[in-house]
Formats: structure tokens, sequence, C-alpha cells
């Protein structure tokens, strides 16, 4: 991007240029999601030509990366090509993928989940080890150009910076702690990082819940070591962090958007992601109009946000009963053969 615009660092927010460049590697992986999660299903033609398009034209796909300039995709893309590889026995290539999502954001963290359950079950131990090993060189790799120039303290002291701006309960994040802090603050942002308990803060509390539902689901995985139990278990383990965890935004609930289509044509897939889905976006715009200030549009607030996270938490409960469910020969993932 830098070579084909040197001039998009002082660039203006009218730029046309500067902004099309900004907007496309999202967009491009948002298009490679739809190819991916399309040839995924392909088993079943109309199936994927619906999956395909309700990643590209779903709104809470293209507001985010398309409009908003915000790069989930970019982390979900390579997570979905891993999901895609480990699936057809080539845990190796695999690793490499989930690598390369997990040193591109820290949201990718928790989709290592299913997916360390997964290895265990069906590489073993050794073959566990092995992917892993290639995971660290990958990252290895990844940070090499950087560590010159202090890369990886800099990006701890970022991420640390980041964590404290945002020390809030939930940053207009529809999920329980949306409604706490409703009901507990009257309205206003509650600060995540105050100790109330002798020395444990309310962010340790959802870190402690967030693992105990990522416990969960790694158990699920574990005794489902499927396709679509792998994808099951993704969307469950991106929207358990999205429920139990302090300071999410709006978007973190993404993954689950894409992972979640690969679990068509079954019903309860079908259902919780047109649910998801009308959450999200409502969410989306409520946090973030196209115009305004947040609420401007729909409130961000009050019953609707209520509602709101209430439908999110509840989606999250569906993921969980589809992972826990006996997978019938006839719903399996057509990627898997």
């Amino acid at each position: 991007m830098g070579i084909a615009w040197p001039g998009l660092a002082g660039a203006t927010t009218t730029d046309p240029t500067a902004l099309a460049l900004l907007k496309l590697p999202a967009t491009v992986a948002d298009l490679a999601l739809a190819g991916i999660v399309g040839y995924a299903l392909r088993a079943r033609p109309r199936w994927a030509v619906a999956g395909a398009l309700a990643i590209l034209l779903s709104p809470a796909v293209w507001y985010i990366s398309a409009w908003w300039v915000q790069f989930e995709s970019l982390y979900v893309l390579p997570m979905l090509v891993g999901w895609a590889l480990v699936v057809r026995g080539r845990p190796g290539w695999a690793a490499v993928a989930i690598a390369i999502g997990l040193m591109t954001k820290p949201q990718a963290l928790v989709l290592a989940i299913p997916f360390a359950a997964y290895y265990l079950r069906r590489f073993g131990l050794a073959g566990s080890v092995r992917a892993g090993l290639v995971a660290v060189a990958t990252a290895a790799i990844l940070w090499a150009p950087f560590v010159a120039s202090g890369g990886i303290e800099r990006y701890l002291s970022n991420l640390a910076w980041y964590t404290d701006l945002f020390a809030v309960l939930s940053l207009r994040a529809w999920n329980p702690w949306w409604i706490f802090q409703e009901l507990a603050g009257g309205g206003q942002l509650v600060a995540d990082n105050v100790p109330n308990m002798g020395a444990v803060t309310l962010r340790w509390v959802g870190v402690a819940i967030a693992g105990l539902l990522g416990a969960a689901v790694f158990r699920w995985v574990w005794r489902r070591p499927t396709p679509a139990g792998l994808a099951w278990g993704l969307a469950a383990a991106c929207l358990a962090a999205f429920v139990g965890l302090t300071a999410m935004h709006e978007r973190y609930s993404y993954a689950a958007l894409v992972f979640l289509v690969l679990c068509w044509p079954d019903r309860l897939a079908v259902g919780t992601w047109l649910v998801l889905s009308t959450a999200v976006i409502l969410n989306l715009v409520a946090a973030v109009p196209p115009e305004g200030l947040p609420g401007s549009v729909i409130p961000v607030d009050g019953a609707i946000g209520i509602a709101g996270s209430v439908a999110i938490t509840g989606c999250f409960v569906a993921t969980l009963l589809g992972l826990r469910r006996e997978e019938p020969p006839s719903e399996a993932i057509s990627g898997g053969a």
C-alpha cells in the first residue's frame, strides 16, 4: 500500500485513492471468505450460493470492512483457511494459516481453543506438538523484520495502552456486561479495572467467565472432532469471548457470522445466523451510525440494547447446543470429505 500510494500517511479523510487503498485489504478478504465458504458447501449448490451471498451481502460484513475500514476479516480469513486445511488432513499447512491469523489481531486468540481440541483429538499429542512448532516458526518469521526496531516491545506497549484506553465493561457491545452496565451505570460507561472484591476487578471476573466457557467449547470439540464440530466450536469460541469478556467492541462477534455459515443447512445454524446477523447489524449501526453520535439512528441503550444483548447471548447458547449435538451423516460438511 505504501509503495502504491506514497502519500497515504499524510492523506486526508476525503482522499478517494487513500480511502480505497485502506478499504481494499479487508474487502478483498471478505470476497475470499465468501469464496471459501461457498466451496466448503459445494455438495449442496444452492446452499453454497446462499452461504457465499450471506457473507457478501450481509450489512454486518460490508459495514465493518467496506464502510467502517476495520480489519476483522483479515484475521478471520487465515483462520478459515486453517479450518479448510485441517479438516482435509493437512495439519502442518493449517498451522501456518492459524499462526498468521493469531499474529494479525489479538481477537484471534480465542479461536485457538477449538483448534487445539481438534488437533489433540485427531492428530494426538505428537502431531499437535509438531503443528505447534510449525506455528511458532511461522510467528518467528513474521516477527523477524520488526525485531530490530523493537517491534515486539512496541506491540505489547501499544496493546497495553489500547487495553487501558477502553477499560470499560462494554464499549457499546450488546452482551451481558452491557446489560449490567446499563443497570449499574445508568447509561454511563463503567470502568472494569477498579478493584471491587479485594484485588479482584470485573475485568478478571470476565476473564474467568470466558475461560470457563472456553473450556466447555474445548471439551465439546474434543468430543466432536469433525468439520462441522470444529465450525460450531469456532463460532462458539468467538461468542464465548464476546459475552464473557469485558471491554468488548460491537464488531468482535464478526468471526461467528462466518463460521456459522459453514454449518448450513443445519436449521439451528441457519436460524442462529439470521438472529445473530440481525442483532449485530443493529448493534453496529447503533454504536457507530453513518452520521451523528452513537444512538442517533438506533438507540444503543435502553430496551433495544438490552433486547439485542439477550439475543446475542441466546445465539451463543445456540452455538453450544449445536456443538453438543450428535452429528447426523446427512449434515456433515462437504468440505470434510
